[in-house]
């Protein structure tokens, strides 16, 4: 069942040779969500000085998908010990660590992160000893962690694993990265009220990074934070607003280091919601959406950045409430890439029929279409109106809506772009993600400037390491 069973076997052999007390087997592991799956796990002991030396026992659940997801890694407490819950490990003994957030194969190997694990847990030590009193309480938080993941059910733990898979008929959607965009995109979700249930990967290091302790003070219903990719299980979208903040100098290096970073999250996220429409707000979001769709092998319907959005509503709300021109903002959109490059265009000239009339009329549109543009540069993109258009995109996926939206979409085959680049185009929005792209006025200056953002794009992907 491990699609790359060669490297999986690899690994086990080298975990063999450096630590000789690790055991490999096959369980049945659970998910958050109910959902179970027969995976190999390790379970052993790694040395840790901290005043003494110490024999931590851990176990290691390694993913079908492995090596391109992450283990899932948990302490093994015997019934002496007691957790100590800290930045890296939880209270059911789960274990978050900067290596399996980082994951990026082929860089990253159990070895690797079992000797982070070692160096962090020489910095916290994650265990304690229990007096008898206290043993027999971990004896029975013991009892239930084997539970959840050795797939030891009772009746009241199936009965809530069928509940579980009710859930799957909810509009459930996670938002990846808990920076200012990621919060923007709950909060707005949520006041849309869009989703049955909203799920916050929090990917930072520490606690109160990313501002989600606000979100534990002040808790929102149908919210709930998470460091455990299993948590965004069976989301119908999954938003990815992540960016890597790395020391780079240039501007491919800054785009590789996200690159890097989707590499340890989106085969995850593809793994637990293999139905789910990605919804890209990462920069730059052409890019970004185009590493999404490589890297998750999903269908190009179901990869989609947020592109021009927010740009073309605020447009079309210009012409109609400022400018009074309600017939021109119908048909107004701006395409092709975010930033100084949009390209304005139009679905079609309804105006009128004779060509004289139709000339005078074209320029008059022109006159209004260029000091809409000129109130739209005074217009910044700030996270909560950002978050506001992903919401909007969110509520016309989920509600199968079949509203049009300018948003970045695979544009090979569209005016004679012959290359594999994401750019916004207006397309239909439905519960399977772009359902159609429409065709816009044939003008031989915005064909142009589309083929050229489309050469610049893929020339910058070519020198990415995907």
């Amino acid at each position: 069942q491990y699609k790359f069973r060669d490297l999986t076997v690899e690994e086990v052999k080298n975990v063999s040779k450096i630590y000789p007390n690790f055991t490999f087997s096959m369980n049945t592991y659970t998910f958050k969500d109910g959902s179970q799956k027969d995976l190999l796990n390790f379970s052993g002991t790694v040395p840790v000085k901290y005043g003494n030396s110490y024999n931590i026992p851990i176990h290691l659940w390694i993913l079908d998908s492995y090596p391109f997801a992450p283990p899932i890694c948990f302490l093994k407490p015997t019934v002496n010990m007691g957790i100590s819950v800290g930045k890296h490990v939880d209270a059911h003994g789960r274990i978050y660590l900067p290596y399996l957030q980082n994951w990026s194969h082929p860089k990253s190997t159990v070895i690797g992160l079992i000797k982070e694990m070692i160096a962090k847990f020489e910095e916290e030590l994650p265990l304690y000893s229990l007096s008898s009193s206290d043993a027999a309480r971990q004896s029975e938080l013991l009892s239930y962690i084997a539970k959840i993941t050795e797939g030891e059910t009772d009746m009241k733990s199936k009965s809530k694993i069928g509940e579980g898979k009710t859930e799957g008929c909810f509009n459930k959607i996670t938002v990846v990265g808990a920076g200012d965009l990621g919060i923007a995109c709950v909060l707005a979700v949520a006041a849309k009220g869009a989703a049955d249930k909203v799920v916050l990967l929090d990917l930072s290091e520490g606690a109160a990074k990313g501002g989600t302790m606000d979100f534990d003070i002040f808790a929102l219903p149908n919210v709930e934070i998470s460091k455990d990719f299993s948590a965004s299980a069976d989301s119908k979208v999954v938003i990815l607003t992540v960016n890597s903040l790395g020391n780079a100098q240039t501007y491919l290096d800054v785009i590789q280091s996200n690159v890097d970073l989707f590499r340890g999250i989106v085969p995850a996220i593809s793994h637990y919601s293999q139905n789910t429409v990605l919804l890209v707000a990462s920069h730059p979001v052409e890019i970004m959406t185009y590493v999404s769709w490589k890297l998750s092998a999903f269908p190009k319907s179901r990869v989609i950045g947020v592109g021009a959005n927010l740009d073309t509503e605020r447009f079309k709300h210009i012409l109609a409430n400022l400018l009074k021109a309600q017939v021109l903002a119908k048909d107004a959109w701006i395409i092709g890439e975010q930033g100084e490059d949009k390209v304005l265009s139009w679905t079609g000239c309804h105006l009128v029929a004779n060509q004289r009339e139709a000339m005078a009329a074209c320029n008059s549109r022109e006159k209004v279409a260029n000091r809409a543009m000129e109130v739209l540069k005074g217009k910044g993109q700030r996270s909560w109106s950002v978050g506001l258009s992903v919401a909007d995109l969110t509520d016309s996926i989920l509600k199968d809506k079949r509203k049009v939206h300018s948003v970045s979409t695979l544009a090979k085959g569209y005016h004679n772009i012959n290359s594999e680049v994401f750019l916004s185009l207006p397309c239909v929005l439905g519960t399977s993600g772009v359902i159609e792209t429409l065709k816009l006025e044939e003008d031989p200056l915005v064909q142009e400037n589309l083929q050229s953002s489309a050469g610049s794009l893929h020339d910058l992907q070519q020198q990415l390491k995907l």
